[in-house]
């Protein structure tokens, strides 16, 4: 994993003390801790009415307490489905003999098809993130022949590996969630634009 992906990782919220230039792209990957949820650049402000709703008094008495409140709130593990990206850590090993996931494509997908789309020695997957969006699944190849910055693969569970997307370089994959910075940026616009300030 290089460095601007590390970096960007610990902009966005995640914990990459474990990471280790001596590990593969799994390991490194499922040893990342994030205690938040990630929203793209095309979020798109679930939820900020309810929570200005609740909370306007703070809003017209505090509004940099406001602000932070409302980003420390979205920025954490909370139960609302805001349009949020989960990080996720699993393996999925469809086409590998005596695997848990073995067959569990059979029928639906064959690993040749997937080859057509995907780039890497053997068909082992991690998936990295999950959403509400479509595609709602993204995995990496587990044998990517980049393991510093292996290609993003972008799948739905309604067509599951039936129909896969390249999503671009993993690097380029981070770069379209919002830093908190962001994140504030936009729904501050969005609340001043409503509230004609």
């Amino acid at each position: 994993m290089n460095e601007q992906i590390i970096n960007k990782i610990k902009i966005l919220g995640g914990n990459t003390d474990a990471v280790h230039a001596d590990k593969n792209f799994v390991e490194n990957w499922q040893s990342i801790r994030f205690d938040n949820y990630l929203y793209d650049k095309d979020w798109d402000v679930y939820g900020i009415d309810e929570f200005y709703s609740i909370h306007q008094k703070l809003y017209k008495e505090n509004n940099e307490k406001f602000y932070r409140d409302l980003t420390e709130y979205y920025f954490s593990l909370h139960d609302c489905t805001y349009g949020q990206y989960f990080f996720k850590d699993w393996m999925f090993t469809p086409f590998k003999p005596g695997s848990e996931d073995y067959e569990e494509l059979d029928g639906l997908v064959e690993e040749d098809d997937v080859r057509k789309t995907v780039k890497g020695k053997e068909m082992d997957f991690v998936c990295i993130f999950y959403s509400y969006g479509y595609p709602d699944h993204y995995f990496v190849c587990a044998k990517d022949p980049d393991q510093s910055n292996p290609a993003v693969y972008g799948t739905d569970h309604e067509v599951y590996f039936n129909e896969i997307e390249n999503e671009g370089s993993l690097e380029e994959f981070l770069d379209r969630f919002l830093t908190k910075e962001e994140f504030r940026e936009v729904v501050k616009e969005y609340l001043q634009g409503k509230l004609g300030e």
